[in-house]
């Protein structure tokens, strides 16, 4: 007869992993805890820094700022929101004169072909009403999970996520709160971290922190506030993106 094999023991090696792994869940909660602490206190409502006057200009903008600074989105959107409005002003628009418009942004031609035909669901589909739901938005051509969760914050106080930008994944990543480099998962292990409570906090935070307190450039930031609630992080420097 053929001898049973032992049982199972978990050995010191397995166990020893396991603990590294609660440990580092554990460090990163108690982490993002402090870092939220401190942006709900100095940044207490969130609010977009793009400028926008309708529901469908603040859809366009969000847009249009994907690998851009809010700035320059400014600076183009002052002179072209007074031409168009609503979802039907950019369903109509001309392809080609609305695509030169945008000619001072990058990727324009594929943020004015977006823009109208989001503008053309949006009238054909939702009633002209910007739609109020992840699974909605989502349907519409340059709305992916971070420009959702923008849009919904921003206009209709929802947050079911996290929007993750290049502001957001510098900080998960200087200050070790993922493992992840694509910007949707690093929302989910944020979400992961962080009190659904707490949500509305962090995009809007960490964006007016990286533009006004903590740059991407590399610099000596160990004074700077969430420095200080973990020094390493002041060695960290993850390679910089141009949006701001």
């Amino acid at each position: 007869m053929q001898e049973a094999a032992p049982p199972f023991q978990a050995g010191p090696h397995f166990v020893y992993d396991r603990g590294m792994v609660l440990s580092k869940l554990a460090a990163r909660k108690a982490r993002a805890k402090k870092i939220v602490a401190y942006l709900k206190k100095t940044y207490p409502v969130p609010k977009t820094e793009l400028a926008y006057r309708t529901p469908f200009q603040l859809v366009a903008a969000v847009m249009l700022s994907a690998q851009c600074t809010d700035k320059a989105v400014n600076r183009l959107t002052a002179t072209l929101w007074k031409k168009y409005r609503t979802p039907r002003d950019f369903a109509n628009a001309n392809p080609a004169a609305f695509t030169k418009e945008l000619s001072s942004i990058p990727f324009y031609r594929n943020k004015a072909k977006a823009i109208i035909g989001a503008a053309k669901i949006i009238l054909n589909d939702f009633g002209g009403s910007v739609p109020s739901s992840e699974a909605e938005l989502v349907t519409l051509p340059g709305v992916g999970y971070k420009t959702a969760h923008v849009i919904l914050g921003e206009l209709y106080d929802i947050w079911e996520g996290i929007a993750t930008d290049t502001h957001v994944k510098r900080f998960a990543k200087r200050f070790d709160l993922t493992d992840q480099d694509d910007l949707t998962k690093i929302s989910k292990d944020l979400e992961a971290l962080i009190p659904k409570k707490d949500w509305k906090y962090v995009n809007n935070g960490l964006v007016l922190y990286g533009r006004y307190v903590c740059p991407a450039r590399p610099h000596d930031c160990a004074g700077h506030p969430l420095t200080k609630l973990w020094p390493p992080a002041a060695h960290r420097w993850p390679r910089a993106s141009k949006a701001s």
